[in-house]
């Protein structure tokens, strides 16, 4: 007589030797494995499996306590649940696929564009500055952007008042706070917002050419970028 395994609360039972090949710790599900060369562990290869176990555990059911027919319905219920997850996981693992290789498409596109990314730094060549700005989470009722030089001396404070959620690209021409032209070098820039008198998420948005296209270590693809930093597709704030 085979064993069984109660589980939740209404008193089903499994058979153990079905959790077994479930689980793929059964003697006869291994052997099989190895003849075959293959896991065994398929949807069609559990219910091959679930089904021999069934007719082996009608055949040799204890006559004065018979398998109760719900029992088994239960048992089919589950094995068909197991089978629909197998095949589910399948269809998700095929879609993730084709979703990685659009990505990758996508982002090959992009080789050669102008990108605001964060980043918090902007270049100043020929008396230009570089493209730059700034992402809110929320309207704010005043944004301000600070410029520092390389020796971490604010050289100007930009003011750029009411602003609503979303990406603000920033147009700057480069001088200092007394309006005297700034000379060409890399400067930081820091944002920061206000809501009624609060202070509020602000981050700030470098500009920089898409140089070329890697795959991530998450498997993602990232933008290699000018200013020597890279960043995933999805941190794209804006395309200039």
């Amino acid at each position: 007589m085979t064993t069984s395994t109660t589980i939740g609360g209404n008193g089903t039972t499994v058979s153990q030797t079905l959790l077994d090949t479930m689980n793929g710790t059964n003697s006869t599900s291994s052997s099989a494995s190895s003849t075959s060369g293959t896991s065994g562990t398929s949807a069609t290869d559990l219910q091959n499996t679930f089904l021999s176990l069934l007719v082996a555990q009608l055949k040799n059911q204890d006559p004065t306590n018979p398998m109760d027919s719900s029992q088994m319905t239960s048992q089919l219920a589950q094995i068909n649940t197991v089978s629909g997850i197998s095949q589910l996981n399948t269809t998700l693992s095929s879609l993730a696929t084709q979703m990685s290789a659009g990505q990758q498409s996508q982002a090959a596109l992009l080789i050669g564009s102008t990108v605001l990314a964060p980043g918090s730094s902007v270049s100043v060549a020929s008396g230009k500055a570089g493209a730059f700005g700034v992402q809110l989470a929320n309207s704010v009722n005043d944004l301000q952007v600070v410029v520092k030089n390389s020796a971490g001396q604010i050289v100007n404070t930009i003011d750029l008042g009411k602003q609503s959620a979303g990406t603000i690209p920033v147009g700057w021409t480069p001088t200092d706070s007394a309006g005297n032209a700034l000379p060409d070098g890399t400067y930081t820039i820091s944002a920061v917002g206000t809501i009624n008198g609060q202070q509020a998420t602000a981050t700030t948005l470098a500009g920089a050419t898409v140089q070329s296209v890697v795959m991530q270590n998450n498997g993602t693809p990232g933008l290699v970028l000018s200013n020597g930093s890279t960043v995933g597709l999805t941190s794209v704030a804006a395309i200039l």
